[in-house]
């Protein structure tokens, strides 16, 4: 198995993460659009906002995927994170996004001060659903109608994973 490197995104990763988003199986399982401009990644990577990191994973030094945590800036829930993340879908089931996962816990638990970590996921990705139901995120409720996908709506999932007592 290759190591997986997880690492803060340098601006130079604009165009990989414009590579990866861009794939078809990428825009379906996200709310991202077909065909993202690489000036949504560089403006990402270059004008952070308060409270964000962006982690990206490498294999031999190649990006392959991507989450980027948002920690809420509201004094009421500062307490709180949510995060996006997408695997390239070359690399997707050879443990990337639990490699993203893992760093993002570890910072969330050890070092941010995040009790509760939420995310939303399409009731339909599986593969997904596993893999954050392995780092503890339980199902809270489901949005009908969320996102509009192949032209058609599409629920999903509002999950959450508490820091460990």
């Amino acid at each position: 198995m290759e190591e997986i490197v997880v690492r803060h995104a340098e601006i130079g990763d604009a165009q990989a993460l414009q590579d990866i988003y861009a794939q078809p199986e990428l825009y379906r399982d996200t709310l991202h659009l077909p065909h993202p401009p690489l000036k949504i990644f560089s403006d990402r990577l270059s004008d952070m906002k308060p409270g964000s990191r962006n982690l990206v994973a490498c294999i031999e030094g190649k990006v392959v995927g991507q989450l980027m945590l948002m920690v809420e800036q509201s004094p009421r829930r500062s307490h709180v994170a949510t995060f996006g993340m997408g695997v390239d879908s070359r690399y997707q089931g050879k443990g990337v996004a639990s490699a993203l996962l893992a760093a993002m816990v570890d910072l969330c638990d050890n070092w941010l001060r995040i009790e509760r970590i939420e995310l939303t996921v399409f009731v339909d990705n599986a593969s997904a659903l596993a893999v954050y139901r392995k780092f503890g995120f339980a199902q809270e409720g489901i949005g009908k109608n969320y996102a509009l996908r192949d032209g058609k709506y599409v629920d999903a999932y509002f999950m959450a994973r508490f820091k460990p007592a």
